[in-house]
């Protein structure tokens, strides 16, 4: 009997094609993803990032209505970590926590300049600081700078996340540990991802 790969087998190769930009065995992995399981958003998700990445608009309209037509809806981005015996949670573009204005003005003073492709949406739609802001704003950002001022120098952050972190905040997580000197920790939907001297124990594949 042949082999057939399962869903991790083509999850991990999703994951491969995206980190390479290999665009036709992305497309490959992932219908046969949506065939095994066709409502988890992932690779949806991940199938219109790459078009995004690639600029095929057209591309990324049509994986966003095939999910509006299966009732398909991408899960907000949720983070938290627990300080003090108590959970803080962040949710993307969420400024209900009493300390967000300090929260935006680490991130913004950090010094880390967003990568813009990461913003998932057309380039004539918004403008470049609207896009910013919204990458400024996804929740494992929020709730690190969270942790960051919450905390002694040298402190261990720990955050968790319900999705997948994205490319900007892995590479903004890559670049706090250095100028803060700490160890940070983001367990995403995927894996743990231990940032610490600018560098990330994936190896930079998520």
């Amino acid at each position: 009997m042949p082999f057939t790969p399962g869903m991790a087998a083509w999850a991990t190769l999703l994951g491969a094609c995206r980190k390479h930009g290999k665009m036709e065995l992305a497309e490959i992995a992932a219908n046969e993803l949506l065939q095994l399981e066709p409502t988890n958003a992932t690779p949806y998700v991940v199938l219109a990032n790459m078009y995004t990445d690639f600029g095929k608009w057209e591309d990324v309209a049509r994986v966003r209505k095939l999910m509006r037509d299966r009732g398909i809806k991408k899960l907000p981005g949720c983070s938290w970590l627990e300080l003090h015996n108590r959970v803080h949670v962040f949710v993307a573009e969420d400024n209900s926590h009493p300390m967000m204005k300090e929260i935006h003005d680490y991130i913004k003073h950090a010094g880390y300049v967003p990568d813009l492709r990461f913003a998932l949406v057309k380039g004539d739609e918004t403008g470049e600081g609207e896009k910013e802001t919204r990458l400024r704003h996804h929740s494992e950002k929020l709730a690190v700078a969270f942790g960051l001022l919450s905390t002694t120098d040298g402190a261990p952050i720990v955050v968790m996340k319900n999705l997948r972190i994205c490319g900007d905040c892995h590479n903004a997580m890559k670049y706090i540990s250095q100028i803060s000197c700490r160890k940070i920790t983001v367990r995403d939907a995927n894996r743990f991802h231990c940032f610490e001297r600018g560098n990330c124990s994936c190896g930079d594949y998520w």
